[in-house]
Protein backbone atom coordinates (compact mmCIF):
# COMPACT_ATOMS: atom_id res chain seq x y z
CA UNK A 1 0.00 0.00 0.00
CA UNK A 2 1.01 3.55 -1.11
CA UNK A 3 0.69 5.70 2.31
CA UNK A 4 0.71 9.37 1.52
CA UNK A 5 0.65 11.85 3.81
CA UNK A 6 -0.04 16.10 3.16
CA UNK A 7 1.88 18.91 4.80
CA UNK A 8 2.21 22.65 4.30
CA UNK A 9 -1.11 24.23 4.10
CA UNK A 10 -1.73 27.41 6.56
CA UNK A 11 -3.01 30.67 6.48
CA UNK A 12 -2.12 33.23 4.00
CA UNK A 13 -3.14 36.42 2.47
CA UNK A 14 -4.66 36.83 -1.08
CA UNK A 15 -1.48 37.18 -3.43
CA UNK A 16 0.72 35.08 -0.97
CA UNK A 17 2.34 31.57 -1.72
CA UNK A 18 2.89 28.02 0.06
CA UNK A 19 4.49 24.83 -0.78
CA UNK A 20 2.31 21.74 0.43
CA UNK A 21 4.54 18.73 0.51
CA UNK A 22 3.04 15.03 -0.03
CA UNK A 23 5.42 12.50 1.45
CA UNK A 24 4.56 8.97 0.38
CA UNK A 25 5.95 5.92 2.29
CA UNK A 26 5.24 1.79 2.00
CA UNK A 27 5.99 1.53 -1.94
CA UNK A 28 8.79 3.39 -3.82
CA UNK A 29 7.02 6.53 -5.83
CA UNK A 30 8.87 5.94 -8.76
CA UNK A 31 6.12 3.99 -10.65
CA UNK A 32 2.87 6.41 -9.53
CA UNK A 33 1.35 9.16 -11.31
CA UNK A 34 0.42 11.55 -8.49
CA UNK A 35 -2.12 14.44 -8.09
CA UNK A 36 -3.15 17.20 -5.76
CA UNK A 37 -6.81 17.47 -5.34
CA UNK A 38 -8.83 19.74 -3.21
CA UNK A 39 -12.03 20.24 -1.57
CA UNK A 40 -13.65 23.34 -0.54
CA UNK A 41 -16.80 23.42 1.97
CA UNK A 42 -19.94 22.49 0.06
CA UNK A 43 -18.13 21.50 -2.91
CA UNK A 44 -17.08 18.62 -4.85
CA UNK A 45 -13.75 17.02 -4.98
CA UNK A 46 -11.70 18.46 -7.74
CA UNK A 47 -8.16 17.31 -9.45
CA UNK A 48 -5.81 20.10 -9.00
CA UNK A 49 -2.84 18.98 -10.56
CA UNK A 50 -0.96 15.39 -11.50
CA UNK A 51 2.37 14.95 -12.75
CA UNK A 52 3.64 11.43 -14.57
CA UNK A 53 5.98 8.94 -12.42
CA UNK A 54 8.89 10.09 -14.29
CA UNK A 55 8.03 13.76 -13.84
CA UNK A 56 8.18 14.42 -17.61
CA UNK A 57 4.25 15.57 -17.94
CA UNK A 58 2.14 17.49 -15.87
CA UNK A 59 -1.06 18.94 -16.10
CA UNK A 60 -3.12 21.74 -14.71
CA UNK A 61 -6.93 22.52 -13.57
CA UNK A 62 -8.28 25.69 -15.78
CA UNK A 63 -8.41 27.43 -12.27
CA UNK A 64 -4.73 27.36 -11.09
CA UNK A 65 -2.83 27.05 -14.38
CA UNK A 66 0.12 29.36 -14.36
CA UNK A 67 -0.40 29.81 -10.60
CA UNK A 68 0.70 26.43 -9.61
CA UNK A 69 3.68 24.09 -10.47
CA UNK A 70 4.14 20.85 -9.67
CA UNK A 71 6.91 18.83 -8.94
CA UNK A 72 8.58 15.73 -7.70
CA UNK A 73 11.82 14.16 -6.10
CA UNK A 74 11.36 10.57 -6.56
CA UNK A 75 14.70 10.41 -4.45
CA UNK A 76 12.87 11.65 -1.29
CA UNK A 77 9.73 9.86 -2.15
CA UNK A 78 7.73 13.55 -2.49
CA UNK A 79 5.74 15.03 -4.67
CA UNK A 80 5.10 19.21 -4.17
CA UNK A 81 2.72 21.89 -5.22
CA UNK A 82 4.07 25.24 -5.09
CA UNK A 83 1.12 27.42 -4.89
CA UNK A 84 1.44 30.92 -5.67
CA UNK A 85 -1.06 34.49 -6.48
CA UNK A 86 -3.21 32.46 -4.23
CA UNK A 87 -6.92 33.46 -3.88
CA UNK A 88 -9.73 33.22 -2.00
CA UNK A 89 -11.15 30.81 -3.95
CA UNK A 90 -8.04 28.71 -3.49
CA UNK A 91 -9.38 27.68 0.63
CA UNK A 92 -9.77 24.12 0.64
CA UNK A 93 -8.57 20.88 1.86
CA UNK A 94 -5.71 19.61 -0.18
CA UNK A 95 -5.12 16.16 -0.66
CA UNK A 96 -2.87 14.18 -3.11
CA UNK A 97 -3.55 10.90 -4.46
CA UNK A 98 -2.42 8.58 -7.21
CA UNK A 99 -4.10 10.23 -10.70
CA UNK A 100 -4.77 10.09 -14.62
CA UNK A 101 -4.92 13.12 -16.54
CA UNK A 102 -6.18 13.97 -20.10
CA UNK A 103 -5.43 17.72 -20.51
CA UNK A 104 -7.37 18.72 -17.93
CA UNK A 105 -9.05 16.33 -16.62
CA UNK A 106 -7.57 15.14 -13.93
CA UNK A 107 -9.17 11.60 -11.81
CA UNK A 108 -7.73 10.25 -8.54
CA UNK A 109 -7.02 6.57 -9.21
CA UNK A 110 -7.62 4.45 -5.63
CA UNK A 111 -5.39 2.06 -5.87
CA UNK A 112 -2.35 1.81 -4.49
CA UNK A 113 -2.97 4.66 -2.56
CA UNK A 114 -6.47 5.88 -0.44
CA UNK A 115 -7.25 9.24 0.71
CA UNK A 116 -4.75 10.87 3.62
CA UNK A 117 -6.16 13.60 5.99
CA UNK A 118 -5.10 16.28 3.92
CA UNK A 119 -3.97 19.76 4.30
CA UNK A 120 -5.90 22.84 5.34
CA UNK A 121 -5.33 26.01 3.00
CA UNK A 122 -7.21 29.06 3.85
CA UNK A 123 -6.44 31.99 1.66
CA UNK A 124 -7.54 35.51 3.56
CA UNK A 125 -6.95 39.10 4.14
Amino acid sequence: QLQLVESGGGLVQPGGSLRLSCVASGLTLDYYAIGWFRQAPGKEREGVSCISSSGSNTHYADSVNGRFTISRDNAKNTVYLQMNSLKNEDTAVYYCLECSAIGTMIEPRLGASTWGQGTQVTVSS
